[in-house]
């Protein structure tokens, strides 16, 4: 197999063609390793580990991702995913019967189904901003989420980087607008840190939560809310422990609430900084690079499977990171697996050994393939790909 040299820092199946990092991720092994070691630890003597040593290092794991996060490290909190991270903010808040919380067509469907669930607990109605789609610009998302925007919005929960299109949208245009008009905005950056420069200081957003298992290649169960200084009081772990009747003095009620709620593993969270740091390592440029490098990968995949399948691209260049989705003939789905898949996705994995992500859309053209580029991928390992798709697909 024609593989990324790069390849060997992962421990990836050899016989399968990997093209879906996008959905879980995958873990350096040297970052297992040092989750391993970590573990290994703890096991030594539980409650040295939880009780005297976890304060400083999730101090520290928190640190080094606040400075790759461009964030304060005291707004930040570990989670074991982004979908708890959404949870947690829309299940804090309070709402009135007339409210609005706004959304895009394009969300990812677990935050779709919190939002629904909240909206239904307290009366309120959630609006669905339709974009274009095929999208003509990143300005097309903003004038089509600003038109459902009304006195009685009062959030808006919108993706970085879209899961099943791949879109990278402008979240920082987004929050600029939405605060004028006086709307919070809680970011779902799942697909955010390591895919494309993340900067919370700069975007401003109210609330972001992000995976760090997918693009920034940490052991599954690392994930992190930012909460915005002054609205950290209202918001509450969904798990209330030890913290809340803490008398700490030295840490912010923000911070004890979500620093400990029960006993679990923390050391997926405690290898951000060696994932970070062996990501950094891997090529001359570091992140900056491995971002660039993962975008160009993507777009060059992109531009070949519209060579071979046909259409045009859904999205202008500068809408993507490292995913790009390409709409396929004969769109419309066939009935998914007992697995819940995509029956062409089972047969490239079962007839050809490739993994890749087969999405469904509610709209014409109905089925796309969305793939991901990571260091470890080749051109060679997307020509498999559209090979494989024009044969199944005649």
């Amino acid at each position: 197999m024609d593989s990324s040299p790069l390849r060997a820092h992962w421990s990836l199946d050899p016989d399968v063609t990997f093209l879906n990092h996008g959905s879980f991720g995958a873990c350096p092994t040297r970052v297992l390793e040092e989750q391993s070691r970590l573990r290994a630890r703890m096991e030594a003597n539980p409650v040295r580990f939880l009780h005297r040593e976890l304060p400083a290092l999730a101090d520290a794991a928190r640190e080094s991702l606040g400075n790759f996060l461009d964030a304060n490290p005291d707004d930040l909190a570990f989670l074991p995913n982004a979908t708890t991270g959404v949870n947690t903010v829309l299940r804090s808040l309070r709402f009135a019967p007339g409210d609005e919380l706004l959304t895009t067509d394009h969300e990812y469907n677990a935050s779709r189904n919190a939002l629904d669930f909240v909206a239904q607990e307290w009366g309120v109605t959630v609006v669905v901003a339709r974009l274009p789609w095929p999208l003509p610009s990143s300005q097309a998302v903003v004038d089509a989420v600003l038109s459902h925007v009304t006195e009685r919005t009062r959030l808006l929960l919108v993706d970085h980087v879209t899961s099943q299109t791949g879109l990278v949208l402008p979240v920082a245009s987004l929050v600029r607008a939405l605060k004028t008009r006086g709307v919070e905005t809680l970011v779902d950056g799942a697909h955010g840190p390591g895919q494309v420069p993340v900067s919370l200081r700069e975007l401003g957003a109210a609330y972001y939560t992000g995976n760090c298992h997918k693009w920034m290649c940490s052991p599954k169960g690392a994930a992190f809310l930012y909460v915005r200084r002054d609205l950290q009081p209202g918001i509450r772990p969904l798990v209330i422990s030890h913290g809340y009747n803490s008398r700490r003095e030295d840490r912010s009620r923000f911070r004890l609430d979500f620093d400990w709620m029960g006993t679990n593993d923390p050391t997926p969270a405690l290898c951000i900084p060696t994932a970070l740091e062996t990501v950094d390592r891997l090529i001359p440029g570091g992140w900056t690079e491995v971002m660039a490098r993962n975008r160009a990968q993507a777009l060059a995949a992109r531009s070949l499977l519209h060579q071979k399948l046909g259409g045009a691209p859904r999205c202008p260049e500068d809408m993507v990171g490292s995913m790009a989705t390409v709409a396929l003939p004969n769109g419309f789905p066939e009935e998914p697996s007992a697995l819940g898949l995509d029956p062409l996705q089972e047969r490239l994995f079962d007839e050809h050994r490739i993994e890749v992500q087969i999405t469904p859309w509610p709209r014409a053209p109905q089925r796309h393939v969305r793939i991901s580029a990571q260091l470890y991928n080749s051109h060679a390992e997307y020509q498999r790909l559209a090979e494989a798709l024009v044969a199944l697909l005649r």
